[in-house]
């Protein structure tokens, strides 16, 4: 599978302190298909699982991302909607996340995230919708 580099309207060091905070890192900027990833050391609650505010923290950014390749350069979007659905504890190694568009409108886009472990177990799946605001 190719990946997607970044468009070149985004610079270079894009990036949110919450996501720098988190680990998580965009590794493929494909419209149809963007994937991130976030280590789960440093993300825990205290019994040691995966926090699901770190999980949704994760969905929104590689949603926020999908929408925004979708925009373009001239638009900026935003979460204005989350659903998540917690299905298996991450307790170790890196969870991906991969965010593929349901409904990509002018003002609305929808995307489903499937979150995984490093075994490929699906360990939360998440809805998100953005709207897409003028620049």
């Amino acid at each position: 599978m190719t990946v997607a580099a970044p468009p070149e309207w985004i610079p270079a060091d894009q990036s949110s302190p919450l996501d720098d905070k988190l680990g998580i890192r965009i590794t493929d900027f494909d419209p149809d298909r963007t994937v991130a990833t976030m280590p789960v050391e440093g993300n825990q609650q205290p019994y040691g699982l995966l926090h699901g505010g770190a999980t949704c923290a994760l969905v929104e950014s590689v949603g926020s991302w999908a929408a925004a390749l979708n925009a373009g350069p001239e638009r900026q979007v935003v979460g204005v909607e989350l659903n998540a659905s917690y299905l298996r504890a991450a307790t170790s190694g890196t969870v991906t996340a991969v965010a593929t568009p349901v409904r990509r409108g002018r003002t609305l886009s929808t995307f489903l995230v499937e979150v995984t472990d490093d075994t490929g177990r699906v360990t939360a799946t998440a809805r998100l919708t953005c709207m897409t605001l003028a620049g």
